[in-house]
């Protein structure tokens, strides 16, 4: 019961979907629901790969690509969206680590997070509506949990850079048993797609080895450039390599 209230914390914090009365709230969960994080990807994969596939049987498939990731949007409330423009207006705006946090804690959008945030939508597009119709509904079962298993692979490994923020909650130490539990919810679609033959292995590997060098470059430069990393950097990096693994699969499809 516990585990399932932990879940339902991570998938009300990370999307509008609507949990049960009976699940009630506590602080404390917010931490150790990270573990669950890659599972809420899942739920957020099913709801899209579905929107694309219904779209993909009546129009083009760059406008089942649209709609697809319009409805990922929607449920999440552009939450990881937000944070990769936060992203990009503190890093390519700020010199100092203070500046860069100061930034990014700021609501308003700046030309650094509006340019990032349309190149980013429109390769996402662009490389979803390149891939074939299996591949690309295959693609959107991994590329969710995985990217998000790549966020969390940021809590587990480096320090948080804020004092206090949104994310604080989410920012305390990981165990290496919390890591593999995740690593575990997100190896289930791969496993699932890989059966079902939707995505080739050369594809999946591709795909998995763009999205882990990202998020390792990332992480060296928050590190490097803040000390660790905020709310806003989990959210930048999720988008990232959610868009890495379909160019990754596109190359190899």
């Amino acid at each position: 019961m516990h585990q399932a209230r932990l879940f339902f914390t991570a998938l009300q914090f990370f999307t509008r979907l609507p949990i049960p009365r009976w699940v009630g709230f506590d602080p404390s969960w917010l931490n150790q629901a990270s573990r669950y994080f890659p599972l809420v990807g899942v739920v957020v994969a099913l709801i899209t790969a579905v929107a694309y596939a219904l779209a993909s049987s009546v129009l083009p498939a760059a406008v089942a690509a649209v709609l697809s990731t319009a409805v990922g949007i929607y449920v999440t409330g552009a939450f990881h969206e937000d944070g990769f423009a936060d992203m990009c207006d503190g890093f390519g705006g700020g010199m100092t680590a203070e500046r860069v946090l100061e930034i990014m804690k700021d609501s308003r959008i700046g030309a650094y997070g509006a340019i990032g945030i349309v190149c980013m939508l429109g390769l996402k597009l662009t490389a979803l509506a390149g891939l074939r119709h299996w591949p690309a509904i295959g693609a959107l079962l991994i590329a969710h949990p995985l990217s998000r298993l790549m966020a969390t692979s940021l809590i587990w490994r480096l320090d948080y850079a804020r004092a206090e923020g949104k994310a604080k909650p989410l920012a305390q130490k990981m165990s290496g048993q919390e890591f593999l539990i995740a690593a575990g919810t997100a190896c289930i679609p791969v496993a699932v797609v890989l059966v079902l033959g939707w995505l080739k292995w050369q594809a999946l590997v591709a795909g998995l080895v763009a999205a882990t060098t990202a998020t390792i470059w990332l992480a060296r430069k928050f590190v490097r450039r803040i000390g660790g990393y905020t709310g806003d950097c989990l959210g930048a990096v999720q988008q990232v390599c959610e868009v890495m693994f379909y160019l990754g699969a596109l190359a190899c499809s």
